[in-house]
Formats: C-alpha cells, structure tokens, sequence
C-alpha cells in the first residue's frame, strides 16, 4: 500500500469520521432531540429482547474495555504492574473471545427479534439497517482476526502497532506507516469501527449519550404507610381523591 493510501485511510479517514461525529451529535442535539432516543420497541415483543439484550450490552462493555486496555495503555505501563506478554494476551483471548460469543449471540438474537416480529421490522428505518450492517462488520471481523491470529495462529502483537497508531492520532502526530503493514483482518476491523463512528450520530446508537447514570447516585426512595388512625375499624380518616377548595361568598367580596 503505498503513502497516499496509507495517509487516506489511517489519517484523514479517521480525523473526517472524528469531525463528523462531533458536529452529528451536536446538530442532532439542537434540531431532533425528540429523536434522541433507541426508538424503544419493548411494547412489540419482550421475551427475545430480555435475553438479547442484556447478553449484547453486557458482551460489547467488555469489549469496548478490553479494547481501552489494549489501545490506550501502553505495554510498559502494563509490564510496570506485573502483567508481562503471556499474562495479557492469556487473558486477552480467553476474556475477549468470551465478550466476543456474548456480543454475536446478542446481536444475533437482536436481528432476529428485528426481522421477524412484524412490528418491530415496521419500526426499523433505513438508518438502523446500515447501523447494523457496520455493527455486524466491525464485530465479525475483530471476531476473525482474534480467531485466525490470537487463538489458532501464532498471535499478532497489535500493541506494537494499532495501539500506537491510535494513540499518534490522539496526540496529533500520526504515524500512518505503522498500520502499513497491519494484517486485513484488523485492518478491515478498523476500517469498519472508523465507519461507524462516522454514522453514530444519525442512527439509535445516540442513546449511550443519554443512559440514566443519575439513577445510580439518586437518594433512596421512602416509602410511609398510611396513618395508623385512618387504618384503624370504625374510623374514617381522609379518603383519597381531589382535595376540596373554599369558593368565597359573593356576598362579602367588597369592590375596590
């Protein structure tokens, strides 16, 4: 591959899908916050989407956060809390390849729900169709590369090369060079992640900007039994509906 290709794929590529992730979501924002939503279809059909659900949010965590670790923090920083080579790529592959079965299941299930139940494929638009289609890219070959290289061949040290050159996009000097040589199935992985990203702010995927994280830090709910005197027999108490209100004797209003 030669420069102008590597410069367009590995540097103006990314820093154009970064651009237009930020403006989509800020004009997204602004001009269809009615559509900030996941556009919910729980009412249409519940017993497919209780277990693809939690299996493909529980599975894509895990691997955003296995992709923090192997992206973000170099390898020295690893090797400083005792985590050598064997360590991580041991847990890598095991921990991966589990977040990766729980995320294709999930997602299978998800796309199954989603073409099959009437109602639910009436309330997919187009834009939730090539989401899907980037999603399942971007999963099936991360899915393929740790398969052909981490589990059946011989490994591929991607910490050498992926991971630094995302971080050169980050501090602003890229080295598209370093992804030159970079096997196609990972290419091919980030290549569709970097798609993706680009389509973010158009489709559903918005509604990880709005998760209800308050709810985990809001004060407990109290919940107060009714007064014990309007419990006991025989008496009364206040009964429940609107509370009356005083209407004035017109008699004695005065005119000012």
């Amino acid at each position: 591959m030669n420069d102008a290709w590597n410069v367009l794929l590995w540097v103006a590529l990314p820093y154009a899908a970064f651009a237009v992730f930020v403006v989509g979501h800020i004009w997204r924002y602004r001009y269809d916050k009615f559509g900030w939503t996941t556009r919910s279809s729980q009412t249409y059909e519940n017993r497919l989407l209780r277990w693809g659900s939690p299996m493909f949010h529980l599975g894509i965590l895990m691997v955003i956060a296995g992709h923090v670790v192997g992206l973000l923090i170099p390898r020295e920083w690893l090797y400083a809390i005792g985590i050598d080579e064997h360590m991580y790529h041991l847990g890598a592959t095991v921990l991966g390849s589990f977040a990766a079965l729980l995320t294709i299941a999930g997602l299978v299930i998800l796309i199954y729900r989603r073409r099959t139940v009437g109602p639910v494929f009436l309330a997919t638009t187009r834009m939730d169709k090539v989401m899907y289609v980037f999603l399942g890219g971007v999963i099936l070959f991360g899915t393929l590369a740790t398969v052909m290289y981490q589990v059946l061949g011989p490994g591929y040290e991607y910490r050498g090369t992926v991971g630094p050159w995302f971080r050169s996009l980050i501090l602003m000097q890229p080295q598209p060079e370093l992804m030159a040589d970079v096997p196609l199935m990972f290419q091919l992985h980030v290549l569709c992640a970097t798609l993706l990203f680009a389509l973010w702010p158009f489709t559903r995927l918005v509604h990880v900007f709005s998760a209800p994280i308050g709810y985990l830090f809001r004060p407990y709910i109290v919940y107060r039994s009714r007064d014990a005197a309007s419990t006991r027999p025989g008496t009364s108490g206040r009964k429940r509906g609107w509370e009356g209100i005083q209407t004035p004797d017109p008699k004695k209003l005065t005119k000012l």
